[in-house]
């Protein structure tokens, strides 16, 4: 895929992910805070979960784009791994569950809107985080991943990654919606 079309891709999604938590602002902390059950994840959770990969992901990218010497490339590969890893995190029809990692687990932390605000934040960071790689190799630069420091993904596959598992909560997010309405 050609690079330019692919962080066109990558904003346009990361913009709608933002309006989409911009939404979440006008629920009460009562809805935020409500879950199915006790071992389901709230509406802020699912958030406090992706803030926590953001932590991770944001500074590490940042600082690999500053340092970079690459010149943009003009096609984007995936690689094996990155291409697995951006493509499991996508929604499926029947989601399957993923066990997530204990340091990434937000459940029963006493969390409020302002982790809302910290999302938004991370997210108008990774636009301009976004927008700074188009001008280094998105197939060179490399990212650690969050469950080993030996791995590291291409720049343009963390991306993808990123931005996909943040559709797989914003799912989620919908999902939990939904069952509070019936609940």
């Amino acid at each position: 895929m050609q690079s330019e079309k692919l962080i066109q891709m990558l904003l346009e999604q990361t913009r709608q992910i933002i309006n989409q938590a911009e939404k979440l602002k006008n629920y009460d902390l009562n809805a935020l805070t409500w879950r199915e059950n006790e071992t389901s994840w709230s509406i802020l959770e699912c958030l406090e979960h992706l803030n926590l990969y953001g932590d991770f992901y944001l500074p590490q990218i940042e600082s690999e784009i500053k340092q970079s010497t690459t010149k943009a490339d003009v096609e984007f590969k995936s690689g094996i791994l990155g291409s697995y890893f951006a493509k499991s995190m996508l929604p499926k029809e029947k989601p399957n569950k993923m066990r997530t990692f204990k340091d990434k687990n937000p459940l029963n932390t006493k969390l409020d809107q302002s982790v809302i605000d910290r999302f938004v934040n991370q997210q108008i960071k990774l636009l301009e985080l976004l927008n700074q790689s188009g001008k280094v190799s998105l197939n060179n630069v490399k990212i650690k991943i969050s469950i080993s420091n030996f791995i590291k993904l291409k720049l343009g596959d963390t991306f993808q990654f990123l931005i996909n598992h943040m559709i797989r909560h914003f799912n989620q997010i919908d999902r939990i919606q939904i069952a509070m309405k019936n609940a």
